[in-house]
């Protein structure tokens, strides 16, 4: 039910903007989150964004990561910024907390 996209590959310092719709007449009244998943661990909570617009950031993205929605298109979307090495992962979206199966996420890849 998630279609990710806008991943790839970028040098460090660069920027990339990830976006995610889902189908589906109750989106606006979901609790929307990124997450990722790097090589070899678990995927994490990265952004969420509440209804209401609020949105709340995890572990080192903050700053640097920003969370939004559009209700009107079932989207929602994770503009990055200043990406370093670190930020290699997949990344995907769900609600929070996570009702739906996962998406195949879209990869992003930060190299030199």
């Amino acid at each position: 039910q998630f279609v990710e996209s806008g991943g790839g590959t970028v040098q460090p310092g660069g920027s990339l903007r990830l976006s995610c719709t889902l189908s589906g007449s109750l989106f606006r009244t979901y609790v929307m989150g990124w997450f990722r998943q790097a090589p070899g661990k678990q995927r994490e909570p990265i952004a969420a964004i509440f209804s209401g617009g609020s949105v709340q950031y995890f572990g080192s993205v903050e700053g640097r990561f920003t969370i939004s929605r559009d209700d009107a298109k079932n989207t929602v979307y994770l503009e990055m910024n200043s990406l370093k090495p670190e930020d290699t992962a997949n990344y995907y979206c769900n609600t929070r907390p996570e009702m739906f199966p996962w998406g195949l996420g879209t990869q992003v890849i930060v190299s030199a």
